[in-house]
């Protein structure tokens, strides 16, 4: 069965960088786009950044375009999201998603304070 291992979240200040990491298991991973999505407490959940199956092609939220930055090992099948310049409003649970099928890892905390 499709697993999706998030970790990497913690509590940083303003302007800080975290690296999340999703490890992929149960499916082919090269052969499936894959995406960060977001959600904060009272929010909706939010779709951060799409990677594309080989890795060439990616997308951005208008909110996190120029400071977060998604990648793929196809070798290993991890998932990165890294994550500069940090603000409050980045405050939210971080889940790794595979769109096809709608898996979800639990996902992991990030905490943004000023």
């Amino acid at each position: 069965q499709v697993q999706l291992v998030e970790s990497g979240g913690g509590s940083v200040h303003t302007g800080g960088s975290l690296r999340l990491s999703c490890a992929a298991s149960g499916f082919t991973f090269s052969e499936y786009p894959m995406s960060w999505y977001r959600q904060a407490p009272g929010k909706n959940l939010e779709w951060i950044s799409t990677i594309n199956r080989r890795g060439g092609g990616t997308t951005y939220a208008d909110s996190v375009k120029g400071r977060f930055t998604i990648s793929r090992d196809n070798t290993n099948s991890f998932l990165y999201l890294e994550m500069d310049k940090l603000k409050p409003e980045d405050t939210a649970q971080y889940l790794c998603v595979r769109p096809e099928g709608n898996h979800r890892g639990q996902g992991t905390q990030v905490t943004v304070s000023s």
